[in-house]
């Protein structure tokens, strides 16, 4: 008989592991706070984009995914916490909904049920805050560690660490999840468990940091970054250096903290950094962008910039506007007096509006501007063909932060062109 989960928390991190839970036979009952949420996907109607989400809730609405404000009357075999942990200003961590979230499953489940960390948390969290709340006797952190984009398929494929209370929870976590994922890795405590996402994060983290460093010091030397990344990274051994590029989403903008927030007097010294220099480029790149449309025109005020990608990243492609360089970049753009026009696949016009950009097409991106800035590289971006866009184009600057169009192609319409730390 299939095992009957319920899972509190209906954003991206829930609402995909109750999909991949479906599809390999599992009885799932979705809660969230938000009417609004429960409603829509009551009828079908996915809120988050994912490749594949919509499709199994298609099959299984009904059957064996069921959605509600509340935990059912019924039976669980495990309650799965999801909910979002944010960092406020200032980086502090708010374990408001996963305490709530906790007290809930402790009010509404039977004892034996087994309750589930899926949220990620500072180091000690699932101890110290999840389980004083909790009447029932199992307890295991379960790391959510997918890309979106590729979430169903690497919540099958991606190892499932688990990390336990004591045994009779391990055994249960493992359990639960080896109907779901090919491989279980398990670890020695809660603790263990919280700091393998928080680790995986951060070292993302610091490594796209260290190629934005590398493109600030190539900026700063008249170097073009990739020249010199593709130089190093060619068959040599070790491991290779990312490119620079920007740092959003909802884990790697948010993880960091949740680091910094585990430790004591003793700061880690790399985590803080690599975070303050990914944070600190948007507003870097769209100064640059800034300064290059003055150099040609003489003035900023009234400029046309069309703004290609607003979502935080473009691949794999999402609609998720967490940690979006846009958010850091409008400022500096409404001080200097530009006109945003917007453009981005996934991303809902009311967004762009809300963000401070007025939605075009991505035809009048290019025929209503002065100058153009691509933030993401989506496929649409990557496939875009110069020569028949700029031929009949006033563009006389392109900032191209992933180096994804023909230089040479850009140039010989007469249109600067420049990327991050590169600006010929």
């Amino acid at each position: 008989m299939p095992k009957t989960v319920g899972v509190v928390g209906m954003g991206y991190v829930g609402l995909t592991l109750t999909a991949a839970l479906a599809d390999r036979g599992y009885v799932v009952h979705g809660v969230d706070a938000s009417p609004h949420v429960v409603e829509a996907l009551s009828k079908g109607r996915v809120h988050v984009y994912e490749p594949g989400v919509e499709e199994v809730f298609e099959r299984y609405l009904g059957k064996t995914i069921f959605i509600s404000g509340s935990l059912p009357d019924q039976r669980l075999d495990a309650a799965i916490l999801s909910v979002s942990t944010p960092v406020a200003a200032g980086g502090t961590p708010d374990l408001t909904n996963l305490a709530a979230a906790a007290g809930d499953v402790a009010e509404r489940c039977d004892p034996d049920t087994l309750v589930v960390v899926r949220s990620t948390v500072p180091i000690g969290t699932s101890r110290a805050v999840v389980l004083p709340l909790l009447t029932q006797r199992h307890l295991v952190m379960a790391p959510e560690r997918t890309i979106q984009g590729q979430a169903l398929r690497e919540l099958v494929e991606l190892p499932q660490v688990i990390g336990g209370l004591d045994e009779p929870s391990l055994r249960a976590g493992i359990e639960l999840f080896s109907g779901l994922a090919d491989q279980i890795v398990p670890v020695s405590s809660l603790e263990a468990a919280e700091m393998v996402k928080l680790s995986n994060n951060c070292h993302t983290d610091l490594i796209y940091a260290f190629g934005n460093e590398l493109a600030l010091i190539a900026e700063q030397n008249g170097l073009d970054p990739l020249e010199v990344i593709r130089a190093a990274n060619l068959d040599y051994p070790r491991p290779d250096l990312a490119k620079p590029g920007y740092v959003g989403g909802g884990c790697l903008s948010k993880d960091p903290y949740l680091m910094l927030a585990s430790t004591g007097t003793h700061r880690p010294h790399l985590v803080g950094m690599a975070r303050s220099l990914n944070e600190r480029l948007p507003a870097h790149v769209a100064e640059r962008l800034v300064a290059q449309i003055r150099d040609v025109f003489g003035h900023t005020d009234g400029i046309r910039l069309s703004v290609l990608g607003w979502a935080y990243k473009g691949w794999p492609p999402t609609d998720d506007m967490r940690g979006t360089p846009i958010a850091d970049m409008m400022p500096v753009f409404t001080a200097a007096g530009l006109t945003v026009l917007g453009h981005d696949p996934l991303v809902e016009d009311a967004v762009i509006r809300e963000y401070g950009g007025r939605p075009v097409s991505l035809d009048k991106a290019f025929a209503e501007a002065d100058a153009m800035l691509i933030v993401n590289d989506h496929p649409d971006y990557r496939g875009i063909e110069v020569e028949a866009r700029l031929a009949t184009s006033d563009l006389r600057v392109l900032f191209d932060s992933w180096r994804i169009l023909d230089e040479a192609e850009v140039t010989s319409h007469g249109v600067r062109y420049a990327g991050i730390g590169y600006a010929p």
